[in-house]
């Protein structure tokens, strides 16, 4: 039985969003405040299909999926792009690969006790495996970890 994601997640901390944020191609004045922000994210799992809310100050954004099914994903809120997403599970992770305009990108999300961890990557190829390893190759502009700790229900 894949791991169960449901819950409410505050984030704790975040790696190389910065660079990230740069590669896309996000303007200054957006970087700036979204490293500033700490999101809440709210996963409703109901086998493999997930809603995931991301809540800010700034903005908000929703996307509903099923594991195994592509989809049309436009991240308005976000970097305001067009792909189609594919998530599927790898053991316990959730690993998504975007198609779009924004070539080899994608995200994993994952549980470690009581932290929800999330690597999203841009580029030609993966690096950094878990939160105590540091990205080994820099081909990858990788917002490395996040990670959020999941409130008390």
């Amino acid at each position: 039985m894949p791991a169960d994601f449901s819950g409410t997640w505050n984030l704790l901390s975040s790696e190389n969003l910065e660079g990230y944020m740069v590669a896309l191609g996000i303007d200054f004045a957006t970087r700036k405040i979204a490293k500033m922000l700490k999101p809440q994210k709210v996963i409703k799992q109901n086998g493999d299909s997930f809603t995931i809310h991301t809540y800010s100050s700034l903005r908000n954004y929703s996307v509903t999926f099923k594991v195994g099914e592509e989809f049309d994903e436009d991240t308005k809120g976000l970097d305001n792009r067009k792909c189609k997403s594919l998530v599927t599970w790898d053991n316990d992770r959730l690993t998504c690969v975007q198609k779009g305009e924004k070539k080899n990108r994608g995200w994993i999300h994952w549980i470690e006790g009581d932290l929800l961890h999330l690597m999203s990557w841009f580029g030609t190829g993966l690096g950094g495996r878990d939160v105590t390893q540091p990205v080994p190759r820099t081909i990858w502009i990788v917002r490395k970890f996040l990670s959020f700790n999941k409130l008390v229900q």
